[in-house]
């Protein structure tokens, strides 16, 4: 595909977004750096916490630990189970299911492992550490949903899926609990 030589060349119109946005802009601030030191009111538009906002902040909204989200996780696959177990009397329905929870439950379960087994030593190492697990996780969970598709002839795909979906949106339940979303 081609550029339209005449659009090109033509002058884009500033928009009245742009126009105010540049209104707000120093004099000698380099015109495509897009952050805005103050807000309209005047007010700094990002302020850092100091040591003691930043330990109330930690005080108020304590840090959720992977193995409690992991537990969120196999309540919520477990019920989905006996769910399709009991709704539709079928053997294949529920172990559909288990198979959708533990597509998710126990890769989450290996990486929450790889994760807290041991502190990392710098910021860099821990980016990395969470990366390289998260992949291990995808790859298990992938392997597991292939496994399940060959070697699975009775297999459910609703029951399997449907538990796969809640079981992954479970963490919303933890957090709502926490009190980490607004109603």
């Amino acid at each position: 595909m081609t550029p339209d030589p005449a659009r090109a060349s033509a002058p884009q119109a500033a928009t009245t977004s742009d126009v105010q946005v540049n209104a707000q802009r120093p004099a000698g601030q380099d015109p495509w750096d897009d952050r805005i030191d103050a807000d309209a009111d005047g007010e700094q538009a990002f302020k850092p916490l100091s040591r003691e906002e930043a330990q109330d902040l930690r005080a108020r909204q304590p840090a959720v630990s992977a193995w409690t989200l992991l537990s969120w996780q196999a309540v919520a696959g477990v019920a989905m189970v006996a769910l399709w177990g009991l709704l539709s009397l079928q053997a294949d329905k529920a172990l559909s299911a288990l198979f959708g929870a533990g597509a998710v439950v126990v890769p989450g379960a290996l990486m929450a492992w790889g994760m807290t087994r041991r502190t990392a030593m710098n910021g860099g190492t821990a980016v990395l550490s969470f990366m390289v697990w998260e992949l291990i996780k995808i790859i298990l969970a992938v392997a597991i949903l292939v496994a399940v598709a060959v070697g699975f002839s009775s297999l459910s795909w609703p029951a399997m899926l449907s538990t796969l979906v809640v079981t992954l949106k479970a963490n919303w339940l933890a957090l709502l609990r926490q009190g980490r979303i607004r109603k």
